[in-house]
């Protein structure tokens, strides 16, 4: 992404193993207060869709005043349905129009107690973005979550820096707890602030929140891929390879990859994590390495695997 638009930085940081987000903040917190204690990060997902570019740069203004002041911005999407899939953030006192104090996080709720947020008004989704000078971060993180604050800062200073990259020492990060920045500090902390906005956000977080933001043909599908549809509606189809037909499928989600295929009803396809827990348990090599895997000079394509090759 970041050679597509021609800003390829010098210091993307590459996590050994997936340790959940607030480990990752903190390898970039721990980097950046190297060069400025006081700098303020923005912690942004890749992948969100945010329609609304201008309310999200204006709340990103408005979240700056209160990072300079200590507290830990997170930033809540004004919910526009009782949606089930997302965390809550219910909102405390007002700071300002645009910032409240934050008075608890919620988990994701069944779908009573989504409509009771949605007609309240005081509650936001928990987009997962927040806004926090550095070194305040990492005294709440000290604070509350010493176990990651320790391994991550060693980890950062055992790191070595390959081309573009910064490959943080495996061993000890292994050992780091894996934890949310939610759960490791934003619950924790009382200096945790909100910041509402309307910002046309999706965390794109499935493979039906994708068909719900693509374009989409007459029917309803969304066709990626050498597809055929007859008699098919409201599908999202996606093939990397070879050609897909469908014949009378409603609300599916069909996504064909080099090395798996999967089917399933819109519905239901946030249910795929299951679908990971199995090829663990049956140790199959699935959910480690996919068939292409990407490096600096380009991609590996694996052909074929067995035994002795």
């Amino acid at each position: 992404q970041l050679r597509e638009i021609g800003q390829l930085a010098t210091n993307i940081i590459l996590e050994p193993v997936g340790r959940n987000t607030a480990p990752a903040v903190a390898l970039a917190a721990h980097l950046a207060a190297e060069e400025d204690p006081d700098s303020i990060l923005l912690v942004l997902a890749a992948d969100h869709l945010i329609k609304k570019v201008e309310n999200f740069h204006s709340a990103i203004e408005a979240a700056l005043q209160f990072a300079m002041q200590n507290h830990l911005v997170t930033f809540g999407i004004i919910p526009e349905h009782p949606e089930t899939g997302y965390g809550y953030i219910k909102r405390g006192s007002m700071l300002s129009n645009a910032c409240f104090n934050v008075d608890s996080f919620v988990e994701k709720p069944c779908l009573e107690k989504a409509q009771e947020y949605l007609t309240c008004g005081e509650y936001s989704w928990n987009s997962g973005m927040f806004m926090f000078k550095t070194a305040k971060f990492l005294q709440e993180l000290e604070a509350f979550s010493p176990g990651i604050f320790i391994n991550t800062r060693k980890s950062v200073a055992d790191s070595k820096r390959d081309m573009n990259f910064i490959r943080v020492e495996k061993e000890t990060f292994e050992h780091c707890p894996s934890d949310s920045i939610d759960y490791a500090v934003m619950e924790k902390t009382s200096d945790a602030v909100v910041i509402p906005i309307d910002a046309g956000w999706s965390d794109v977080g499935s493979w039906s929140s994708l068909w719900d933001v693509s374009e989409k043909d007459t029917l309803g599908n969304v066709n990626i891929g050498e597809i055929i549809s007859i008699n098919s509606n409201n599908n999202y189809i996606s093939s990397d390879s070879a050609l897909v037909a469908t014949i009378g499928l409603d609300n599916l989600v069909v996504i064909n990859t080099n090395d798996a295929l999967l089917i399933s009803t819109k519905d239901q396809v946030q249910d795929v994590k299951k679908v990971v827990d199995e090829l663990k348990r049956r140790n199959l090599h699935h959910y480690r390495q996919h068939s292409s895997s990407y490096r600096p000079w380009g991609k590996i394509c694996d052909i074929d695997s067995g035994e002795h090759y």
